[in-house]
Order: C-alpha cells, then structure tokens, then sequence
C-alpha cells in the first residue's frame, strides 16, 4: 500500500469518527426505549394477532382483511394519528382457500402433504382419480398423451433423488460473517426473482412455460388438477406460492397442488413401475372480485417542531402472505416489530421533532406493489422520476423483512453518507449484537420502492435463523418459528432509529437521484 493510499485512508477513518462523534444520540431515552422494548413488549401479542388469529394473508383476502382491520383499530387505541387504510390501486381479484385435502387411495390409504397454487380453482366436490403419469419434455411427445387426460391428476416424470443436509436449519452469523459483510465492496442486489430462478435451475424443475402447456391441455381435456413439487423442500415442506394470474379479469387458474418430494416422488416411482395410483382429492377456493383494489395501514405520530413536523420518518413492512401457513417470518414478525416500535414510542409520550409514519404493505409477494405504488401516488414515479411535493420531505424510510431473527446492523444501500450516523445510532445497542454497517444492497423487500426515487430507504440486517431453509413461503412459517427474545430485540432497535432520524436537525444524507426507467413487469 502506497504512503498516499494509507494518508487517504487514515483521512477517511478520521473523517466518519469525526461525523459519528457529532451526531447527536439521546442516551436517556435509548434507556427508556430499551428497558419499554425489553422488559414490557407486546410484540409477541401483536404476532400472535398477526398469524394465530388472522390466518394466512394472501393481498385482498379475508385473512388479510381481517389482520389490517386489527392492526388499524389496535394504532387507533394507542393513540396513534391518522390511522387508516389506504388504497393505492388496482391489485385483482381476492381467493381464499376454503378446503383441501388430497390422499393416495390405492394400491393402498395414505393421506399426502399438498396445498394448492394460488388463484387456482378447486375441484367441486369430493373426486376419486387416478394418476397420470406423463413421460413428455416438449410439446411433441406430449401430444402423444392426447386424449388421455380427461378425469385425472397429471403427474411429470421426475427423477430428482432426495439429497440430505448435514448442517443445521437454524443459524446465526458469525463475528467472521459479519467482519466480511462490513468489508465488502458494493454488491449486486440479489432478488427475489433470481432466487427463484437459482432454485428452479438447481432442481431441475420442468420450465415455466412447458408447465404451463400441460396445464393448458389438462384444463382443456377435463383433467381434475396437476401435481407438482416443492422445489426445494424436504421433510414435508412446502415451499408453495402462486398459481397464474390474479388481475380482475383473469380466468380462474387450473388446480395446481404442490405436494411434498417425499410424496410426488413415491407417487412417481409407483406409476413408473406400472402400478395403478388413485387419490382422493377434494379442494374448495373462493374468488371474489366485490373490491378489486389493493390497501396499505398506515398510521402516523405527529411531529411536533413547527419547522419539521411535515417532514417524514418512515418504518415499514410487508403484511401480506402466502397460503401455506400464517406468514409469520415472512413477514408478520416485521409488521409486529414495526407496530411494536411505534407502540413503544407512544407509550414513552416521544413528541418528535418529525412526523413518524408506519405503513404496512400489501401485495409486496406480487412484485412490491404496495410500496411502489404508495411511493408512486405520493413522492414520485421511478418512470419518469418526475419528483412531487412530498419527496423532499421524506428523512428516510427502514424496513424490516427477513424473517424472526435479531437485528445485526444495516444494510447501507449504497450510501454510504449514513454510515457515521448510524455507527452512533447503533452504539447503544452493541451489547445486543447490532454494530455491523455493511454498504451492500439486498433486495425483495419494500425498501427498494424508496431507494428506485433516491429517498434513503433501509433493510435491516438480520440473522438468517431457518428462514430460507425452513420457513419463507412455506407451510411451515408459523407462529411457533418467531423468536420472541429477537423481535423484542428488533423493535428496540426500531424505535430507537425512528427516534433518532425524527429528532435530528437535518434529513438523512441522501444518493444522487436515479435516472427514469421503465416500470417492472407485474409478476404472478
């Protein structure tokens, strides 16, 4: 290393201490927050109200109706401003799983493990089938089947072997991890559909669009539903998502149930050696298109300087899940964490300098809708970035969304003017685990919406726990797999960062503005 190099760096270093040293931090009230978040949290409480009581929150069905109306009656009891729900646009159509079952009949009983696809219709009534298995890669030998599936489950042929894991579900980063995250240079946002991309290519699951032509003839010959299975899961896992299309004028989606490996490859193995498969299969969904719009809860605490009270701190979540369980990693312990926040802030009489906004989204598991299009209707359009009023007076918005475990830092998102203030801010909470800043990206999560206009907008670093071995998207994200001892630890953490950025003299640093770009795709 050059002497003019370590001169730069030292200068650097010097530069951040000097600005981290400067920013204030309310060491009195950190205590009042930690000992409000620590010894008398209802996060737990809020959780429970979340999963338990609510049931699964796919966008724009009862389950989710059910947990916003909760989630803006209980704000309204802590004195929370201004709370409501409020629509953002269209989204599609509601469905709701309203029965499901599916065993093996012969060559002798055994129930299976399966839930259907999304937005995908059901059986009417209880039916008796046999199993089709189909040898077929492309269209041409699968026009061989041609008349054959008429009455029956279609199955693919598949030859996957069930690979056992040698290290545990659960875990949390190591110091060595966290050390290298810190250190590490800008990387790529990994997202949630490149993900998806990944695990399909690694299991050598049957491409989309094949897929889609067997379901296409299936429907048309009068087939009563195809099987298929979890890309990633074992041990009775599902990790099991949408089924087609939900805009308002969609046809219903033909039944796909998504059965455990376990399960799919025992059926395979039996039709492949000529033994004849029945099942009993009964599945009801309901759809409804009454109010096709998609809503946000948004609550508010009130600044209170007279020149900052517009002015915005943001926190947020993703309300909306998946069919298979409750949502509970992903992400009703984010949207408790966040309520829980504000709760703690109401309940210690905090009068902030800025308003302190919360917003639980909907429709984030579709593509991120509700936060984009909240950021759209309020602060600016990533299509043409044409900005309005209100962009100039967001601080910054943080988001929490990667399942139960504990707070370890923040991720940057690039910007790395933060870096000095949330070193400060993080300095009272070092003892709980939270000092990595790593200026990484992360992506899939609500911040994005934010960050894609230039507000600075913030995911949470937290540990993996079982997130995506066990529980993301899953039948298994339950309740039962929240860490209570984390979320109180990230609510603390929450409130004290949404204290700290309303209180401030000046808005959080922010990127340069992003050049317009065309809106993403709407994905299924």
């Amino acid at each position: 290393m050059s002497k003019l190099t370590t001169t730069f760096l030292v200068f650097i270093a010097f530069t951040f201490t000097s600005l981290a040293q400067e920013e204030k931090l309310d060491l009195d009230m950190v205590s009042k927050i930690r000992k409000e978040g620590l010894e008398n949290s209802k996060v737990m409480d809020i959780a429970f109200r979340l999963t338990d009581v609510s049931g699964p929150r796919l966008t724009n069905s009862p389950g989710f109706a059910r947990a916003a109306m909760w989630a803006e009656n209980e704000m309204k009891s802590w004195g929370i401003s201004n709370t409501n729900l409020e629509p953002w646009g269209e989204f599609g159509k509601g469905w709701e799983l309203q029965k499901n079952y599916i065993a093996m009949t012969e060559p002798y009983y055994r129930p299976l493990i399966g839930f259907p696809k999304t937005w995908t219709k059901g059986t009417n009534g209880l039916k008796n089938v046999e199993l089709l298995l189909i040898e077929a890669t492309d269209s041409a030998s699968l026009a061989t089947y041609s008349g054959k599936l008429k009455g029956k489950m279609i199955l693919l042929y598949r030859t996957d072997t069930l690979k056992p894991t040698f290290v545990a579900d659960a875990r949390r980063f190591s110091d060595e991890e966290l050390e290298k995250m810190a250190g590490t240079a800008p990387q790529q946002t990994d997202t949630a559909q490149q993900r998806r991309a990944r695990q399909q290519f690694q299991r050598g699951q049957p491409p989309v669009q094949f897929m889609n032509r067997v379901k296409d003839i299936a429907n048309r010959e009068g087939a009563i539903a195809v099987l298929s299975m979890s890309a990633r899961g074992h041990d009775g896992t599902l990790f099991v998502a949408g089924g087609g299309a939900y805009t308002k004028d969609a046809p219903e989606n033909f039944l796909d149930i998504m059965v455990a490996i376990e399960d799919y490859m025992s059926l395979c193995r039996l039709a492949k050696a000529g033994i004849p498969v029945k099942l009993e299969v009964e599945v009801k969904s309901a759809f409804s298109n009454k109010d096709t719009k998609g809503y946000n809860v948004i609550g508010e605490i009130k600044g209170t300087d007279p020149k900052l009270k517009d002015e915005l701190v943001m926190l947020g979540g993703h309300l909306d899940s998946w069919q298979g369980a409750t949502g509970a990693t992903d992400n009703a312990a984010g949207c408790a964490v966040m309520m829980e926040a504000v709760r703690i802030l109401k309940t210690l009489g905090v009068k902030p300098r800025r308003t302190i906004r919360i917003a639980l989204w909907s429709g984030e598991e579709q593509g991120l809708h509700g936060s984009r299009n909240y950021v759209k209707n309020h602060f600016a359009d990533p299509a043409d970035m044409k900005l309005k009023p209100d962009h100039d007076k967001v601080s910054a918005y943080f988001n929490l969304d990667n399942g139960t475990g504990k707070v370890r830092g923040v991720y940057l998102q690039g910007n790395d003017k933060v870096r000095p203030i949330f070193a400060k801010w993080l300095e009272p909470f070092q003892d709980l685990g939270a000092k990595t800043l790593t200026i990484s990206n992360t992506g899939g999560t609500d911040h994005l919406a934010f960050d894609a206009i230039g507000l600075p907008g913030f995911q949470f670093i937290q540990d993996p726990i079982e997130y995506n071995t066990r529980t993301h998207h899953t039948n298994m994200d339950s309740y039962d797999h929240l860490i209570a001892d984390d979320l109180k630890q990230a609510a603390t953490i929450v409130a004290s960062f949404a204290y700290h950025a309303a209180m401030r003299d000046g808005k959080l640093p922010r990127k340069e503005l992003p050049a317009a770009r065309p809106p993403a795709p709407r994905g299924f």
